[in-house]
């Protein structure tokens, strides 16, 4: 291989390189997953996110799957089996942590390395969210303490209750207060995903991924 011809490869693998480089994710969103999660509190915002990542104007960014326990294999409440990515066990730093619910919510809430997890996410993290019952996480995380928050539709009282020191709205589908955004969960989840969406991007990018995934067609029966 003549020298020019060694100096004009090399050059083009370090363009490629570079370019790779400036084109891989430095920004983490996590969703976090365990036995029971209700599907669409998962799904919704894999949909949203992953369809944005796929964009230019959020490529920096990358969604991660994340197991509540060690075993990365989980399945819904409905039957969807999915292998997250990392495990809560795996040294995570996020820009985004997302907290689905479950019907049963006891053994999660109980869980010390569950909450711990998600007390060090908040301490770095730039948004925290949660759907459903997720809040409840959230609340036992002291994520929620000080700050205006919803849980599932009928389920105000108890997230109240249990955590007093949240500000609980009812009949709001998704509240936003100081870089946390909860929800009421379910179809709603999708709503909050785009709402989450434009805070980390904007209005327009957030409507062009509405537009993409043919949500616009529905967006006018989940208005605030």
């Amino acid at each position: 291989m003549s020298k020019l011809r060694h100096l004009v490869l090399l050059a083009l693998f370090n363009a490629v390189f570079v370019v790779n480089s400036a084109n891989a994710a430095s920004h983490k969103i996590g969703i976090l997953v365990f036995d029971g999660f209700l599907t669409s509190d998962v799904t919704a915002p894999i949909e949203v996110f992953g369809a944005a990542t796929k964009k230019a104007w959020f490529s920096s960014y990358e969604v991660v799957v994340i197991s509540a326990t060690t075993n990365k294999e989980v399945r819904s409440e409905e039957g969807l089996k999915i292998i997250a990515d990392k495990t809560i066990y795996d040294d995570l730093k996020l820009d985004v942590l997302l907290v689905p619910s479950a019907y049963e919510m006891d053994g999660f809430l109980k869980n010390k390395e569950l909450i711990q997890f998600i007390k060090k996410q908040n301490q770095s993290a730039s948004w925290m969210a949660s759907n459903c019952s997720g809040a409840f996480l959230l609340g036992e995380a002291g994520v929620l303490d000080g700050k205006n928050a919803t849980t599932w539709a009928g389920g105000e009282k108890g997230l109240s209750k249990a955590y007093p020191n949240i500000k609980v709205q009812s009949d709001q589908n998704v509240v936003i207060d100081n870089k946390v955004i909860t929800s009421n969960g379910g179809p709603v989840s999708y709503q909050a995903a785009f709402i989450l969406l434009a805070k980390l991007s904007s209005e327009k990018f957030s409507q062009e991924i509405t537009d993409a995934i043919q949500f616009n067609r529905l967006k006018s029966a989940f208005k605030p």
